[in-house]
């Protein structure tokens, strides 16, 4: 056990300056910052995720795992382009990438297009490390279908369980014979294909249709159905995940229904149907792009950094 902090002071004073960087970024470009609960009646339904809860008054809150659904309830009364700079929590183990408690930068705009949010998510992360003495090119953009076909030369959208499978036996250790499709993506996407991409930056778009979660889907070049997110990796982290939100009640409704259906069936925890989330898309919902940007894994590459503890003031583990 120690008392001492887990970053250094300097690495400390670095995170001020960046914060000060990101809402000099957003005031200049006229987006309201905003604030919203930490602790909320219902939380992210995708089985993927796991959110720590607690009981006050005889009710269950959640800690967020991000702002998103509170934000869009904004969006829904009129707050037009906002942002939010602050803590989210996801009930994972701590590893060399992830802190359970860790802070995010999520923004919302507008009638833009998820391109035109994706450039400026790019204007961001290029401004951030010109002042922090980083040399970062403007990044390519890549399809996920380009990025597997390289890797491992499937399609992913048209590609069976059993091709994924055969690829994930040959080049992975492990048995993998329980996962369904969608896990078996995620599995070659994470030990094959990431690992793969260019080092010095590069945005991901044209998500597999299954991976949409809050996302609008759309036809790809080829005809395939794909969700509209995109995502940027920089040295082999995902810093930033960008959707075309989705603004269509019903649909959103049968997506939650369906995540809460499999973690029924698969012995997952439980959580609350977010209606008030349904009820703002109801209400009348603009067209949107909106975009989660991880600052401690942005601080770690603008920094050089191999482990996130080194730019946490107290990880978990010396909270």
């Amino acid at each position: 056990m120690t008392w001492q902090p887990s970053a250094t002071l300097p690495t400390i004073a670095a995170r001020a300056k960046l914060n000060r960087l990101l809402r000099d970024f957003f005031a200049r470009r006229d987006v309201m910052e905003v604030e919203t609960p930490l602790l909320c009646a219902s939380t992210a339904t995708d089985p993927h995720l796991s959110s720590w809860h607690s009981c006050a008054n005889g009710k269950t809150y959640y800690l967020q795992t991000s702002p998103e659904f509170c934000m869009k309830r904004l969006l829904a009364a009129g707050c037009g382009p906002i942002y939010q700079l602050g803590k989210a929590f996801r009930h994972e183990e701590h590893s060399r990438q992830h802190n359970p408690e860790f802070t995010l930068l999520e923004w919302y705009r507008p009638d833009w297009s998820l391109t035109r949010l994706m450039d400026e998510v790019e204007a961001l992360v290029l401004n951030a490390a010109s002042a922090f003495g980083l040399t970062l090119e403007p990044f390519p953009r890549l399809t996920y279908q380009q990025a597997f076909e390289d890797t491992v030369g499937l399609n992913p959208h048209r590609c069976s369980a059993q091709d994924l499978l055969q690829v994930a036996n040959a080049q992975i250790n492990g048995d993998f014979s329980t996962l369904n499709r969608d896990g078996l993506l995620d599995l070659v996407a994470s030990h094959l294909v990431e690992p793969k991409l260019p080092r010095e930056g590069v945005i991901l778009t044209e998500f597999p249709a299954s991976k949409a979660s809050l996302a609008k889907t759309g036809l790809s070049s080829k005809g395939d159905t794909v969700a509209l997110r995109a995502e940027l990796y920089i040295r082999g982290l995902e810093i930033a995940n960008a959707y075309q939100e989705l603004v269509d009640a019903a649909e959103q409704a049968q997506r939650f229904q369906q995540d809460l259906h499999y973690r029924e069936n698969h012995q997952l925890a439980c959580v609350p149907n977010p209606g008030q989330l349904i009820a703002a898309l109801q209400n009348g919902f603009p067209e949107c792009a909106g975009v989660a940007l991880g600052l401690d894994r942005l601080l770690m590459v603008l920094l050089g950094c191999d482990n996130i503890e080194e730019v946490l003031s107290f990880t978990t583990t010396r909270a």
